[in-house]
This record gives C-alpha cells, structure tokens and sequence, in this order.
C-alpha cells in the first residue's frame, strides 16, 4: 500500500487503512496499514510465532510450523471466513521468507487457493513511548474455489481490519510488560 502523507499521517494517528482492488483473473489485492505503539522485533514475534497464531490472530483455526531451513519456514495453516452464517474453513500451506525484523514474504505451496501470496512489512517509526512499528499487509487472494470476487472482497473488508486490531492490540500489551 502506498502511503502519500495524508494516509501515512491518517495511520499514525491511530486510523486502519484498508485498500482492496479487484485484480485480471478474479484475484483480489488487499492491503492494509497499522501504527503498532511496539518496536518491530514485539511485532516479529507475534507474526513468526507460528505454532500460536491460531491463539493470537483472529481467523486463524490452527497454524504449525512445518519446516525452517535458514531465513524460508513452511507453515501448515487453516482459516474460517465468510459472511454471516456462510463460513467456510480454508486449509493451506504456506511458504514463508523471513528477513528479521523487516520483512515477511508468503505464498501458498498447497491448498484450497489459486492464488494466495503476499508480504508483511514491518517499519520502525517513533511512537508516543519510543520506537513503535507501522506494519503494512500487502496480499493477492483467488480462492480455488466457487467465490465470485465480490464475496471475496466483501470477506477481505471485514476480516482484515480485524485482524490488524488484533495484532495492534496483541503487540502493545506485550509492549508494556
């Protein structure tokens, strides 16, 4: 997500920025921007954790730590989504390339999307207490299966905003201990 002064200003104030497109061949990019009060590395910790963040991130069934070969882990995931009553659960393999404490990339090597593949940025800015995090969620989704893109971006509206609550609130809580 591109951030001109205006929306970057929006962010550190306290705003969740949540920008979706509808992309060639049904695909679906979400982005999303949060101003966490917690250095990056608290930031770090929670995304990386892996074997918890069914425990920490709102959407998130069961996730595990499958691999980790020097900076590339591969993570067993599933995720419930949907509208009202309509959920369904996702399963999914993901791919992850860590550079510590900047930048997470992600693509599904196995699963129930046609495409699903993104990146985390972690970037340490000043916050109100010290070094705090802006951390901006960039992703391409096609579910592999019967989804119109409306539905999937009706989805993405909704989950996104709450899950970057969820790590703000998540990291600045660890950040006062």
């Amino acid at each position: 997500m591109a951030l001109s002064p205006e929306k970057r200003a929006r962010v550190m104030q306290g705003e969740i920025l949540i920008d979706l497109d509808w992309l060639p061949d049904g695909v679906i990019g979400a982005n999303g921007c949060v101003f966490i009060e917690a250095e990056p590395p608290v930031a770090w910790r929670m995304l990386t954790d892996y074997d918890h963040l069914h425990e920490t991130m709102p959407k998130v069934v069961s996730s595990r730590l499958l691999e980790s070969n020097n900076q590339t882990r591969i993570i067993a995931q599933s995720g419930k989504s949907g509208i009202f009553i309509f959920e369904k659960t996702v399963n999914f393999t993901l791919k992850v390339e860590e550079v510590f404490p900047e930048h997470l990339w992600f693509s599904q090597i196995g699963g129930d999307f046609e495409v699903y593949e993104g990146e985390w940025r972690l970037e340490a800015v000043d916050g109100k207490n010290g070094h705090a995090t802006l951390l901006t969620y960039k992703a391409e989704i096609k579910p592999d299966f019967f989804a119109p893109q409306f539905v999937v971006s009706f989805v993405q509206s909704q989950d996104l905003p709450t899950i970057l609550k969820a790590i703000r609130s998540y990291c600045e809580e660890r950040a006062k201990s």
